[in-house]
Protein backbone atom coordinates (compact mmCIF):
# COMPACT_ATOMS: atom_id res chain seq x y z
CA UNK A 1 0.00 0.00 0.00
CA UNK A 2 1.17 3.57 -0.72
CA UNK A 3 1.60 6.33 2.23
CA UNK A 4 -1.18 8.12 3.29
CA UNK A 5 -0.16 10.09 5.58
CA UNK A 6 0.42 10.46 9.59
CA UNK A 7 -2.26 10.37 11.51
CA UNK A 8 -2.83 10.87 15.32
CA UNK A 9 -5.54 8.52 16.91
CA UNK A 10 -7.17 9.67 20.29
CA UNK A 11 -8.65 6.32 21.60
CA UNK A 12 -11.76 7.07 24.10
CA UNK A 13 -12.42 5.75 27.82
CA UNK A 14 -14.57 2.92 26.16
CA UNK A 15 -11.40 1.53 24.27
CA UNK A 16 -10.14 0.29 27.37
CA UNK A 17 -13.00 0.12 29.71
CA UNK A 18 -16.74 -0.76 27.76
CA UNK A 19 -18.81 -1.08 30.75
CA UNK A 20 -18.73 -1.08 34.66
CA UNK A 21 -18.78 -4.96 34.50
CA UNK A 22 -15.66 -4.89 32.37
CA UNK A 23 -13.42 -3.52 34.85
CA UNK A 24 -10.42 -5.75 35.31
CA UNK A 25 -7.06 -5.31 33.54
CA UNK A 26 -7.70 -9.27 31.69
CA UNK A 27 -11.55 -7.37 30.67
CA UNK A 28 -9.03 -3.77 29.80
CA UNK A 29 -6.69 -6.47 27.93
CA UNK A 30 -9.36 -8.05 25.47
CA UNK A 31 -11.13 -4.40 25.03
CA UNK A 32 -7.17 -2.64 24.14
CA UNK A 33 -7.02 -5.67 21.53
CA UNK A 34 -9.87 -4.99 19.81
CA UNK A 35 -9.17 -1.56 19.30
CA UNK A 36 -5.83 -2.47 18.75
CA UNK A 37 -6.82 -4.52 15.73
CA UNK A 38 -8.45 -1.97 13.93
CA UNK A 39 -5.78 0.66 13.82
CA UNK A 40 -3.65 -2.34 12.70
CA UNK A 41 -5.80 -2.45 9.84
CA UNK A 42 -5.68 1.30 9.43
CA UNK A 43 -1.68 1.19 9.42
CA UNK A 44 -1.76 -2.13 7.04
CA UNK A 45 -3.10 0.59 4.75
CA UNK A 46 -0.45 2.87 4.63
CA UNK A 47 -1.19 5.02 7.41
CA UNK A 48 1.75 6.18 10.67
CA UNK A 49 0.11 6.23 13.59
CA UNK A 50 0.19 8.09 16.97
CA UNK A 51 -2.01 6.86 19.16
CA UNK A 52 -3.69 8.67 22.43
CA UNK A 53 -5.19 7.64 25.16
CA UNK A 54 -7.53 8.04 27.92
CA UNK A 55 -6.86 6.86 31.92
CA UNK A 56 -9.69 8.40 34.21
CA UNK A 57 -11.15 5.22 35.53
CA UNK A 58 -7.57 4.08 36.06
CA UNK A 59 -6.49 6.64 37.92
CA UNK A 60 -9.27 6.51 39.89
CA UNK A 61 -8.70 3.17 40.59
CA UNK A 62 -4.88 3.99 41.33
CA UNK A 63 -6.15 6.66 43.69
CA UNK A 64 -8.80 4.36 45.40
CA UNK A 65 -6.14 1.78 46.14
CA UNK A 66 -3.69 4.05 47.90
CA UNK A 67 -6.65 5.45 49.70
CA UNK A 68 -7.86 1.76 51.06
CA UNK A 69 -3.93 0.95 51.81
CA UNK A 70 -3.25 4.83 53.55
CA UNK A 71 -3.09 2.73 56.89
CA UNK A 72 0.01 0.95 55.80
CA UNK A 73 1.70 2.61 52.74
CA UNK A 74 1.96 6.18 51.12
CA UNK A 75 0.19 7.99 49.44
CA UNK A 76 0.59 8.23 45.27
CA UNK A 77 0.40 11.90 44.00
CA UNK A 78 -1.52 12.50 40.66
CA UNK A 79 1.35 13.61 37.94
CA UNK A 80 3.11 9.65 39.49
CA UNK A 81 -0.58 8.20 38.74
CA UNK A 82 -0.55 9.67 35.31
CA UNK A 83 2.89 8.38 34.85
CA UNK A 84 0.89 4.72 35.86
CA UNK A 85 -1.08 4.39 33.80
CA UNK A 86 0.77 5.75 30.48
CA UNK A 87 2.85 2.71 31.69
CA UNK A 88 0.55 0.05 32.03
CA UNK A 89 -1.83 1.37 29.11
CA UNK A 90 0.99 1.50 27.15
CA UNK A 91 1.87 -2.20 27.59
CA UNK A 92 -1.33 -3.45 26.73
CA UNK A 93 -1.37 -1.50 23.67
CA UNK A 94 1.87 -2.61 22.83
CA UNK A 95 1.44 -6.36 23.40
CA UNK A 96 -2.03 -5.57 21.57
CA UNK A 97 -0.36 -3.87 18.56
CA UNK A 98 2.69 -6.52 18.35
CA UNK A 99 -0.20 -9.79 18.19
CA UNK A 100 -2.22 -7.89 15.48
CA UNK A 101 0.83 -7.24 13.59
CA UNK A 102 1.91 -10.53 13.96
CA UNK A 103 -1.23 -11.78 12.73
CA UNK A 104 -1.34 -9.81 9.96
CA UNK A 105 2.27 -10.81 9.09
CA UNK A 106 3.37 -6.81 9.03
CA UNK A 107 6.74 -5.79 9.76
CA UNK A 108 6.21 -3.59 12.35
CA UNK A 109 6.67 -2.38 16.45
CA UNK A 110 5.02 -0.18 18.82
CA UNK A 111 6.79 1.96 21.61
CA UNK A 112 4.79 3.71 24.61
CA UNK A 113 6.55 7.04 25.64
CA UNK A 114 5.91 8.07 28.85
CA UNK A 115 4.69 11.91 27.97
CA UNK A 116 5.18 15.33 30.20
CA UNK A 117 3.09 18.05 29.01
CA UNK A 118 4.07 21.73 30.22
CA UNK A 119 0.68 23.59 31.78
CA UNK A 120 1.10 27.37 32.76
CA UNK A 121 1.98 27.50 36.63
CA UNK A 122 -0.44 30.77 36.52
CA UNK A 123 -3.16 28.76 34.67
CA UNK A 124 -6.70 30.01 35.95
CA UNK A 125 -7.90 26.12 36.25
CA UNK A 126 -5.25 26.13 39.69
CA UNK A 127 -7.69 28.10 41.49
CA UNK A 128 -10.86 26.59 39.97
CA UNK A 129 -11.03 22.70 39.90
CA UNK A 130 -13.30 20.78 37.33
CA UNK A 131 -12.09 17.59 36.84
CA UNK A 132 -13.81 14.92 38.71
CA UNK A 133 -11.77 12.12 39.46
CA UNK A 134 -12.06 9.10 41.47
CA UNK A 135 -14.76 7.16 43.14
CA UNK A 136 -18.60 8.52 44.10
CA UNK A 137 -18.91 9.27 47.82
CA UNK A 138 -21.69 10.87 49.73
CA UNK A 139 -22.14 14.25 50.61
CA UNK A 140 -21.08 13.94 54.14
CA UNK A 141 -17.75 12.09 52.81
CA UNK A 142 -16.86 14.49 50.47
CA UNK A 143 -16.83 17.31 52.71
CA UNK A 144 -15.27 15.44 55.46
CA UNK A 145 -12.37 14.76 53.31
CA UNK A 146 -12.19 18.58 52.05
CA UNK A 147 -11.91 19.23 55.69
CA UNK A 148 -9.21 16.85 56.73
CA UNK A 149 -7.68 16.48 52.96
CA UNK A 150 -8.14 19.31 51.79
CA UNK A 151 -9.49 17.89 48.79
CA UNK A 152 -11.52 20.39 46.32
CA UNK A 153 -14.75 18.62 45.99
CA UNK A 154 -18.18 19.10 43.86
CA UNK A 155 -21.43 17.38 43.18
CA UNK A 156 -21.20 15.37 39.84
CA UNK A 157 -23.99 15.19 37.14
CA UNK A 158 -26.75 13.87 39.76
CA UNK A 159 -24.34 10.84 40.69
CA UNK A 160 -23.49 11.92 43.81
CA UNK A 161 -20.25 13.59 45.19
CA UNK A 162 -16.58 13.47 43.70
CA UNK A 163 -13.27 14.87 44.05
CA UNK A 164 -12.24 17.44 41.65
CA UNK A 165 -9.12 18.29 40.34
CA UNK A 166 -7.54 21.65 38.11
CA UNK A 167 -7.51 20.63 34.51
CA UNK A 168 -5.05 23.37 32.65
CA UNK A 169 -4.52 24.11 29.03
CA UNK A 170 -1.58 22.03 27.78
CA UNK A 171 0.94 24.19 26.12
CA UNK A 172 4.67 22.44 25.02
CA UNK A 173 4.76 18.70 24.46
CA UNK A 174 8.41 17.59 25.95
CA UNK A 175 9.06 14.66 24.27
CA UNK A 176 8.30 16.20 21.29
CA UNK A 177 11.15 15.45 19.55
CA UNK A 178 11.36 11.66 20.53
CA UNK A 179 8.20 11.40 19.58
CA UNK A 180 8.69 12.65 15.88
CA UNK A 181 12.40 10.93 15.62
CA UNK A 182 10.62 7.15 16.83
CA UNK A 183 7.65 8.05 14.03
CA UNK A 184 10.14 8.85 11.66
CA UNK A 185 11.99 5.49 12.06
CA UNK A 186 8.42 3.62 11.33
CA UNK A 187 7.75 3.09 14.93
CA UNK A 188 3.92 3.64 16.04
CA UNK A 189 4.16 5.67 19.05
CA UNK A 190 1.74 5.57 22.00
CA UNK A 191 1.93 9.21 23.50
CA UNK A 192 0.74 11.83 25.99
CA UNK A 193 -1.24 9.41 27.41
CA UNK A 194 -4.16 10.86 29.46
CA UNK A 195 -3.18 14.21 27.91
CA UNK A 196 0.01 13.59 29.33
CA UNK A 197 1.57 14.11 33.28
CA UNK A 198 1.38 17.88 33.99
CA UNK A 199 3.76 19.28 34.93
CA UNK A 200 5.18 23.12 35.55
CA UNK A 201 8.67 25.30 34.38
CA UNK A 202 10.32 26.54 37.39
CA UNK A 203 12.15 29.89 37.11
CA UNK A 204 15.82 28.43 36.30
CA UNK A 205 13.84 26.01 33.74
CA UNK A 206 13.39 22.93 35.79
CA UNK A 207 10.16 20.74 35.32
CA UNK A 208 8.12 20.01 38.25
CA UNK A 209 5.16 17.56 38.29
CA UNK A 210 1.54 19.19 39.92
CA UNK A 211 -1.41 17.76 41.04
CA UNK A 212 -3.67 17.93 38.01
CA UNK A 213 -5.23 16.28 35.13
CA UNK A 214 -5.04 17.73 31.49
CA UNK A 215 -7.93 17.34 28.92
CA UNK A 216 -6.51 14.12 26.85
CA UNK A 217 -8.40 15.64 23.92
CA UNK A 218 -6.74 19.32 23.75
CA UNK A 219 -3.31 17.54 24.52
CA UNK A 220 -3.64 15.09 21.26
CA UNK A 221 -4.56 18.36 19.48
CA UNK A 222 -1.37 20.13 20.64
CA UNK A 223 0.35 16.60 19.84
CA UNK A 224 -1.52 16.51 15.87
CA UNK A 225 -0.31 19.91 15.33
CA UNK A 226 3.81 19.49 16.76
CA UNK A 227 4.01 16.50 14.63
CA UNK A 228 2.70 18.23 11.72
CA UNK A 229 -0.52 14.99 11.42
CA UNK A 230 -2.25 14.83 8.53
CA UNK A 231 -5.55 13.18 10.19
CA UNK A 232 -6.74 13.95 13.49
CA UNK A 233 -8.91 10.58 14.35
CA UNK A 234 -11.17 10.77 17.61
CA UNK A 235 -12.14 7.14 18.41
CA UNK A 236 -15.03 6.85 20.99
CA UNK A 237 -18.35 5.42 21.73
CA UNK A 238 -21.01 6.52 19.00
CA UNK A 239 -20.24 6.19 15.39
CA UNK A 240 -20.90 10.06 14.51
CA UNK A 241 -21.71 13.47 15.71
CA UNK A 242 -25.20 14.19 16.54
CA UNK A 243 -26.44 18.18 16.70
CA UNK A 244 -29.59 17.82 19.52
CA UNK A 245 -28.50 14.40 20.89
CA UNK A 246 -30.81 11.98 22.42
CA UNK A 247 -33.52 14.21 21.19
CA UNK A 248 -36.77 14.13 19.57
CA UNK A 249 -34.95 15.99 16.25
CA UNK A 250 -31.44 14.66 16.39
CA UNK A 251 -29.57 14.85 13.43
CA UNK A 252 -26.77 12.42 12.64
CA UNK A 253 -23.88 14.83 10.85
CA UNK A 254 -21.88 13.16 8.42
CA UNK A 255 -19.28 16.17 7.44
CA UNK A 256 -18.49 19.88 9.05
CA UNK A 257 -16.75 22.29 8.20
CA UNK A 258 -14.40 24.74 10.94
CA UNK A 259 -16.87 27.17 11.08
CA UNK A 260 -20.01 24.89 11.17
CA UNK A 261 -18.11 23.12 14.33
CA UNK A 262 -17.28 26.43 15.65
CA UNK A 263 -21.17 27.88 15.41
CA UNK A 264 -22.76 24.69 16.60
CA UNK A 265 -19.92 24.25 19.43
CA UNK A 266 -21.03 28.16 20.99
CA UNK A 267 -24.63 26.79 20.53
CA UNK A 268 -24.29 24.78 22.88
CA UNK A 269 -24.69 21.35 20.87
CA UNK A 270 -21.73 19.29 22.23
CA UNK A 271 -21.84 19.52 26.16
CA UNK A 272 -18.73 19.79 27.97
CA UNK A 273 -19.09 16.25 30.19
CA UNK A 274 -19.33 14.66 26.07
CA UNK A 275 -18.38 15.35 22.69
CA UNK A 276 -17.64 19.24 23.67
CA UNK A 277 -13.95 18.94 24.43
CA UNK A 278 -13.52 16.57 21.32
CA UNK A 279 -14.81 19.35 18.73
CA UNK A 280 -12.69 22.27 21.09
CA UNK A 281 -9.57 19.88 20.36
CA UNK A 282 -10.80 19.65 16.62
CA UNK A 283 -11.06 23.37 15.79
CA UNK A 284 -7.71 24.25 17.62
CA UNK A 285 -6.26 21.61 15.81
CA UNK A 286 -8.04 22.74 12.08
CA UNK A 287 -7.52 26.49 13.31
CA UNK A 288 -3.08 25.60 13.13
CA UNK A 289 -3.31 24.06 9.85
CA UNK A 290 -4.35 20.38 10.00
CA UNK A 291 -6.11 19.21 7.21
CA UNK A 292 -8.83 16.92 8.44
CA UNK A 293 -10.36 14.86 11.45
CA UNK A 294 -12.71 12.48 11.99
CA UNK A 295 -15.13 11.21 14.95
CA UNK A 296 -15.80 7.48 15.26
CA UNK A 297 -16.15 3.99 16.93
CA UNK A 298 -13.31 2.22 17.14
CA UNK A 299 -14.59 -0.52 15.01
CA UNK A 300 -16.28 2.12 12.00
CA UNK A 301 -12.15 3.22 11.70
CA UNK A 302 -11.20 1.64 8.17
CA UNK A 303 -14.76 2.71 7.22
CA UNK A 304 -14.52 5.93 7.70
CA UNK A 305 -11.29 6.63 6.46
CA UNK A 306 -13.19 5.31 3.31
CA UNK A 307 -15.59 7.98 3.72
CA UNK A 308 -18.34 5.23 4.55
CA UNK A 309 -18.94 7.00 8.06
CA UNK A 310 -17.63 8.86 10.76
CA UNK A 311 -18.39 12.46 11.16
CA UNK A 312 -15.35 14.26 9.27
CA UNK A 313 -14.67 17.62 9.77
CA UNK A 314 -12.52 19.83 7.26
CA UNK A 315 -10.94 23.31 7.46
Amino acid sequence: MGRKGLAVVAIGGNSLIKDPQHQTVPDQFATACETAWHIAGMIEEGWDVVITHGNGPQVGFILLRSELARHVLHPVPLDSCGADTQGAIGYMLQQCLYNAFLKKGMKKQAVTVVTQVVVDRNDPAFQNPTKPIGPFMSKEEALKRKEEEGWDVMEDAGRGWRRVVPSPYPLEIVELDAIKSLVDQGFVVIAVGGGGIPVIRLDDGSLKGVEAVIDKDLASSLLAVGIKADLFLISTAVEKVALNYKKPNQVWLDRMTLEEAKRYYDEGHFPPGSMGPKIKAIISYLEQGGKEAIITSPENITRALRGETGTHIVP
